[in-house]
């Protein structure tokens, strides 16, 4: 049905981009079905496992099983906060998993639609498996790191049952630390060496738990899969990266990561200094401070630092223990875990940040001139140059979508693929109404075809008829992920290299493979990354 006004379009834009927003960058809403599943009529312990930690009862589905707020970790409050996550306590009698947990605390704070509070306890995974099945299975595991820009966002909002029922697999998702509490990098705060990345270390710790306890739910502790879209993406290429997660998974998919988000110490150290001084205290008081202080500060922090994108104020730090390289200098020199990897990003990916006209991403020519002037002011003119019509509408939106998403990526794809097996992709599907909005295959738009969920509030806005009529580029995307984590790759997608560079291009109707699919542009970034 075609949009005919502009103020129609607009409205639409904006319930489409917040939606979007809303599982891209973590905002706190669901986006599971609102229908209960009917209870599966099988034995009255179908939703009972024994861990090594203790028993846990869960939700049982016609077809999954759902363990939710499963503790991985101890929580890190009181004499915890800002240090590595410690193992978590056996608990007595039956663990109640049938209910969500807080969120870990963020800058939005609790959302009162949805009824989610936010609390330092949260260090909590949630487990999806199918619903028949023996518990002795092995089945292939993935473990989800949610995006969210490192200050927003939970593993709870993710419904991954159809990966698990359709994919015979194991799905988990989990919480980490997010913002101040898990990316303050002061040199005097927390433990010397690591440089703030409490919310990495928490992934590896869930990692760490999944190892040591996923048999008990079916799944196959050699063979996990870690994949994440945005900032999860980028958390999976710090894992790949990080000494301390060798070992803990045998395969990844980053979709869209975002490089960018990683720096330096020194950085992050002048960021944590504003935190302090934004708060009034010192290095000895802080750990005694209120959640509610502590969140209004930060938000303050991020707000000065979206300035001077595309750094933000709470982020992975590169230098330390736990991230001795950023992780493209990292695939360059070798030193990194050299596993089976898929990596892409979407074609429109700065389309819903323009919309929103969030400054995180350079997406006006005022934005880019200042993004220039402060980072290359000499390749200026040579990389707008791979950007034809620039300055309009569409050009300008390449350039935003380009300093976070795809320059750094492609730099990162052109190292990793001469160590280890390298898959790229470009999304590039777009419904009726993404079309017509103009947004294209924007940031995390991809999300609703991975995880197949046509019935969530987002896919009922990005494909009105998903849940009757499931679009085939759903299907196609799924069972590429499926296989890849199953060690099964797609005989029609080849490997990544260089000077090739064979990409995976999906399409609304089928995927394409090209060589090298945007070269211009990816050339005109080649020296800045």
């Amino acid at each position: 049905m075609p949009i005919r006004s502009s103020r129609r379009r607009r409205a639409w834009a904006a319930l489409l981009v917040t939606a979007v927003m809303v599982v891209a960058c973590g905002k706190g809403a669901t986006i599971a079905p609102r229908k209960a599943e009917p209870a599966y009529a099988g034995p009255l312990d179908a939703g009972v496992v024994r861990t090594a930690m203790g028993s846990v009862r869960g939700q049982v589905a016609s077809d999954y099983r759902l363990f939710q707020s499963i503790p991985y970790a101890a929580p890190p409050v009181g004499p915890l906060r800002w240090q590595l996550p410690r193992p978590a306590a056996r608990w007595p009698g039956m663990l109640d998993a049938t209910k969500a947990g807080p969120q870990c605390m963020q800058d939005t704070g609790p959302n009162p639609r949805v009824g989610k509070p936010t609390s330092e306890n949260c260090l909590t995974l949630n487990i999806w498996t199918p619903a028949r099945g023996q518990h002795n299975e092995k089945r292939p595991v993935m473990v989800w790191i949610h995006g969210g820009g490192f200050v927003n966002g939970s593993g709870d909002i993710y419904h991954a049952r159809w990966l698990a029922a359709r994919g015979h697999i194991v799905v988990v998702t989990i919480n980490y630390r997010l913002g101040a509490l898990g990316f303050l990098a002061h040199p005097s705060l927390g433990l010397p060496g690591y440089l703030g990345n409490y919310g990495l270390a928490d992934q590896q710790a869930a990692l760490r738990w999944v190892r040591d306890n996923i048999a008990a739910f079916g799944g196959d502790p050699q063979r996990v899969t870690v994949f994440g879209e945005s900032a999860g993406a980028t958390s999976v290429l710090a894992l790949l990266a990080s000494p301390a997660a060798d070992g803990l998974f045998g395969r990844a998919i980053a979709q869209s990561p975002a490089l960018p988000l990683i720096a330096d110490g020194d950085l992050r150290a002048r960021r944590a200094e504003e935190f302090l001084n934004e708060l009034g205290v010192g290095v000895a008081d802080v750990k005694g401070l209120p959640q509610r202080q502590l969140r209004r500060a930060a938000g303050q922090v991020q707000l000065r630092s979206i300035a001077s994108t595309p750094v933000l104020g709470y982020g992975l730090t590169y230098g330390g223990d736990l991230l001795p390289r950023h992780p493209i200098a990292a695939a360059r020199d070798g030193t990194i875990n050299r596993l089976p990897l898929i990596v892409g990003t979407n074609s429109h990916e700065a389309s819903m940040f323009a919309w929103s006209r969030q400054p995180m991403l350079p997406t006006t020519p005022a934005l880019i001139d200042e993004y220039f002037e402060r980072a290359a002011p000499d390749a200026r003119a040579r990389v707008l140059a791979a950007y034809p019509g620039y300055p309009r509408r569409r050009a300008v939106i390449a350039v935003g979508s380009d300093v976070m998403f795809g320059g750094p990526t492609w730099a990162f794809a052109d190292a990793y693929s001469a160590i280890a097996p390298t898959y790229a992709y470009r999304f590039d599907h777009v419904g009726v109404i993404l079309r017509a909005l103009g947004l294209g295959a924007t940031h995390g738009s991809e999300i609703v075809h991975v995880h197949h969920t046509y019935g969530s509030y987002l896919g009922r806005l990005i494909h009105p008829l998903g849940r009757r009529v499931q679009p085939a580029v759903g299907r196609r995307m799924q069972r590429a992920w499926l296989d890849f984590a199953a060690a099964a790759p797609s005989e029609d997608w080849p490997r990544y290299e260089v000077p090739r560079r064979a990409s995976r291009v999906i399409k609304s109707t089928r995927d394409v493979v090209v060589d090298d699919p945007d070269q211009e542009r990816r050339e005109a970034w080649a020296g800045q990354y």
